[in-house]
């Protein structure tokens, strides 16, 4: 997946998706064709109606357009923290058009939002630590590029997002490892020989921690361990590199998350971000 940070990445992701929305709801709407005369136009307000993070507006412009409509004149930007009831946009044009538009303007909007609030509750809840905190790809399938700029704009750090830049071992290649002889540090190597540079070891004991400290692992993941076992294993590792990243990860809440990274832990992962988030309380008033 390109690095939605990149110029154009989220614009042609967002096109992608809007026609991928739209298409479900299929080639014409009947209700408005015989309730909603031809040249009425109309004014779309969007409102936020609770506390909200912004995110995903590329994604209801990309909507917009489809829908042949106008772009959206937005009072807020991506990233803002809005409180209630706020107008994030509004829409003006035909009135069926702005009606063909808004449920999946609405659905991506609220998803985007509920990731970035969530994810600055997060990352409010390690401040003042240097701890950042990280997505996974526990994504909807094929919404990643969107689900990972919501993160970003709810002030969360971007992650591995696909599998052919960094190495990630995990449980499963560990016992692949081990099942056909092969050593962690000629693995790890291997990556590096072919220009891999973020070669990250995920270890669930001190004997895996240890090998992957040795084999040049650039940072561990941690998993499933309390923050005590975080701030020992993180120390043990450092007192021979000092420079290895410490990711913690796994069953990690918003009740635990800055005890984490007070333990030591430069990164915190959690697929929650993505997995189970809330929809945003937005809606679209016809004025």
């Amino acid at each position: 997946m390109p690095d939605p940070r990149a110029p154009g990445v989220v614009a042609a992701d967002a096109a992608r998706v809007a026609a991928l929305a739209l298409a479900e709801d299929g080639i014409a709407d009947v209700t408005s064709r015989v309730t909603i005369a031809e040249a009425q136009h109309g004014v779309g307000v969007i409102e936020g109606r609770a506390p909200l993070v912004v995110a995903g507006q590329a994604y209801a412009d990309a909507v917009v357009a489809a829908c042949g409509l106008d772009p959206v004149t937005w009072s807020v930007a991506d990233g803002d923290h809005l409180g209630t009831p706020t107008v994030l946009g509004i829409i003006r044009g035909p009135l069926r058009a702005i009606l063909r538009a808004e449920r999946p303007l609405l659905n991506l909007l609220q998803r985007a939002c509920g990731i970035a609030t969530m994810t600055r509750q997060y990352v409010d809840a390690v401040a003042g630590t240097g701890c950042r905190v990280l997505h996974t790809r526990k994504t909807t399938p094929g919404l990643r590029t969107f689900e990972v700029a919501a993160v970003l704009s709810g002030g969360g750090a971007l992650h591995r997002t696909d599998l052919a830049t960094t190495l990630m071992v995990k449980d499963n290649h560990w016992q692949a490892l081990r099942a056909s002889g092969r050593t962690l540090a000629g693995a790890l190597a291997e990556a590096a020989a072919g220009g891999v540079t973020g070669l990250q070891v995920e270890v669930e004991s001190i004997e895996q921690l240890d090998e992957a400290v040795g084999a040049g692992a650039t940072r561990l993941l941690i998993d499933n361990q309390t923050p005590e076992t975080v701030a020992s294993w993180a120390a043990r590792a450092r007192a021979v590199r000092p420079t290895l990243e410490i990711e913690a990860t796994g069953g990690i809440t918003l009740a635990t998350i800055r005890a984490y990274a007070l333990a030591g832990a430069d990164f915190v992962s959690t697929g929650a971000l993505t997995h189970s988030v809330a929809a945003a309380d937005l809606g679209l008033e016809i004025r």
